[in-house]
Order: C-alpha cells, then sequence, then structure tokens
C-alpha cells in the first residue's frame, strides 16, 4: 500500500476555483489560465497546460476574475514539484490522492523575506540604494530609449529611486530604457506621467530562469 507523508506547514484543502499564471519564458512573459486542484495558506497545486521545473519562479493570480480587466494582485511563487500527465498529484495519502490528467505544478508563495536583505533575497549583490525597496510585484512595460517596442515584465522590488524586474530582453549596464505600468494608478511613482525614463544600474542570470533580472534607477 502506497502512503505519502505530508510535510506541508499548512494544511490543503480540496478547492476548485480559477488562477492565472504568469512566467517569463525566452520570448517573453506568458500566461495559462487553469483551475486549483487545493489550496493552502502557503501554496497550492494546479495543472498546467506546460510542465514547469522544479524551482522555476512565476506569479499567480488567485482567485482570478476573467471580467476585471486590471488591477489584481499578482503573488510570487516557485515551482516546488511537478508531475506529468497520469501521475500522482504530491502530498495525501493514495486513497486520497489526486491524479491528474495532465501536468501539475505545486507552488510556493514566496514569503517576503527578513529586513536585512531590503527587499531582495535572491540577488547577491551588496545593497546601495539610499531608499529601502519594497517586494512588488506589478506588470510593466519596459523598451529600450532608441525603439518603440516594449517587452512585457514583472517586477520584483520597487523603491523611489528604482526598481528591479525580470525580463527576457538583454540590457546594458548605463543603457536608458523607458518603463509605463499597466494601470497608472497603481504606479509607484508620480501619477499621471506614461513613462519614466531609467538607466540600467545592473544585468544578472537568475538561477533556473531563462529570465534576467535587471536594475534600473529612475532618471530626474
Amino acid at each position: 500500500m502506497w502512503w505519502v507523508m505530508d510535510r506541508r506547514e499548512h494544511s490543503r484543502a480540496k478547492l476548485r476555483l480559477p488562477a492565472r499564471l504568469r512566467w517569463t519564458g525566452p520570448f517573453g512573459q506568458k500566461t495559462e489560465l487553469c483551475e486549483t486542484l487545493n489550496v493552502s495558506r502557503g501554496g497550492m497545486l494546479v495543472p498546467c497546460q506546460e510542465f514547469h521545473a522544479a524551482g522555476v519562479s512565476l506569479w499567480v493570480t488567485f482567485p482570478y476574475d476573467a471580467s476585471v480587466s486590471d488591477g489584481q494582485p499578482e503573488v510570487p511563487a516557485r515551482v516546488v514539484r511537478s508531475t506529468h500527465a497520469g501521475e500522482f498529484a504530491p502530498g495525501h495519502a493514495a486513497r486520497n490522492v489526486d491524479v491528474c490528467p495532465q501536468p501539475a505544478a505545486a507552488l510556493h508563495f514566496e514569503v517576503a523575506p527578513h529586513a536585512a536583505t531590503n527587499g531582495n533575497r535572491h540577488l547577491a549583490h551588496p545593497e546601495r540604494r539610499d531608499s529601502s525597496r519594497r517586494r512588488l510585484a506589478l506588470p510593466i512595460q519596459v523598451r529600450p530609449e532608441d525603439i518603440p517596442w516594449f517587452e512585457e515584465a514583472m517586477t520584483v522590488d520597487v523603491s523611489w529611486e528604482g526598481l528591479l524586474f525580470l525580463g527576457s530582453r538583454e540590457y546594458q549596464t548605463g543603457q536608458y530604457v523607458w518603463v509605463s505600468f499597466g494601470a497608472s494608478s497603481f504606479a509607484p511613482w508620480s501619477a499621471g506621467v506614461g513613462e519614466f525614463r531609467c538607466v540600467v544600474v545592473h544585468v544578472e542570470v537568475v538561477p533556473r530562469s531563462s529570465a534576467l533580472g535587471v536594475g534600473l534607477r529612475l532618471v530626474p
């Protein structure tokens, strides 16, 4: 008899509610609508059209309302385990286990890091900002100064002087870019401005991801 021990910090409940996943791929951002299999305070299990490897970062809108055009919060999450179609979903005893007809991903919601890390525990460069940054996931559009086509990206953290985002385009330190927010009412900087001019201050590879972490400083 198969028996799978549940090691989760929070108990989970079988709950089927709409959710939206967003992640950064090699050719830009992708989204997928799905329905949860079970949910806890610390994460969820969702069937996916695509297989997501363990360790991959994405953003979750849950519960997702398709009738709302924007403004729905997106929570950073990380894939802790994935199954292929027809495999046992992780975590329950065999008599109470979910068997998924398609790939499924167990997601862990990213907890806000300790204040000593100043808002970002994943990137190793030392903190040099004059203003503290706060972990905040917002959809943005970024384009180089001399190119009219933007890429869709997601912020990781934001301060009064700049932000860090994950994107798929290549950027160079010292390069100037224009940043705009999907909903102006949610822009962390002064309202009423369509685009903000910024300069790239650092670029680094994100482990287990095709995305790049790009740090920007707002240009007065």
